[in-house]
């Protein structure tokens, strides 16, 4: 994923130092986002994953231990079939990621649509899609970039789905945002499992660990009993 952005500095200094080759390295990135018609954004936007992941994770790197272009399979509106058959033939060995502010893995956000509700077993087995990103996701990251410009937000993504992310041997979700996912963090822990919140099927998975700063283990009702809202 394009994120949590904290450890790209460490890892890429440390395979440099350490002289790690990852040459044979596999990486399916996650999603991108998209314009209204659906295209690829420019590099340098923002919220260009592409153009992060390529100046952040992969730039820093030696030439001779870089992961190869061939093993780099970025996710777009042209190449979904492509990336389901990829990962269908090479399983993944771990997914990596963050997680939103909905309890979205990659860009698998719970659906506000009215009339096309989902199921948990819907969002169990989704797979490669293109989707419009929810009010709140656009929300969120116009808060985070543009000073809730939210007309400067990319409208739509392509993400792996919930199918693909969870059929790693390991699924490793850190974050280091603080108070924004604090909610998504406690009902990951102790919520049943809701289409709702997808980071909740991690509950399902045999090897899945997730990591939290302690800005985002404490939650603002834990700090006020006098509120009484009867959660």
């Amino acid at each position: 994923p394009c994120g949590p952005a904290c450890w790209y500095g460490p890892f890429t200094e440390l395979v440099n130092a350490e002289r790690v080759s990852l040459r044979q390295f596999v990486v399916f990135h996650m999603d991108e986002c998209l314009d209204w018609q659906g295209r690829e954004l420019p590099r340098k936007h923002p919220y260009s994953f592409r153009g992060f992941m390529e100046e952040q994770f992969y730039a820093p790197v030696d030439a001779g231990l870089a992961v190869p272009e061939g093993n780099r399979y970025w996710v777009n509106a042209q190449n979904v079939e492509e990336l389901k058959e990829a990962i269908r033939s090479a399983p993944i060995d771990i997914t990596y990621g963050g997680w939103g502010q909905d309890g979205h893995i990659a860009y698998n956000q719970a659906r506000r649509e009215p009339y096309s509700r989902l199921t948990v077993d819907d969002v169990r087995e989704c797979t490669v899609r293109i989707q419009y990103n929810n009010w709140d996701t656009v929300m969120a990251l116009a808060q985070r970039t543009f000073g809730a410009a939210y007309q400067f937000v990319p409208p739509m993504s392509v993400t792996l789905g919930v199918k693909e992310c969870l059929s790693a041997k390991k699924v490793r979700l850190f974050s280091d945002t603080g108070a924004w996912k604090a909610t998504a963090l406690r009902v990951a822990l102790f919520s049943e499992v809701t289409a709702e919140y997808p980071i909740t099927l991690l509950q399902e998975h045999p090897d899945a660990l997730i990591t939290a700063t302690v800005a985002t283990a404490i939650h603002p009702v834990s700090e006020h009993p006098e509120w009484d809202l009867g959660l």
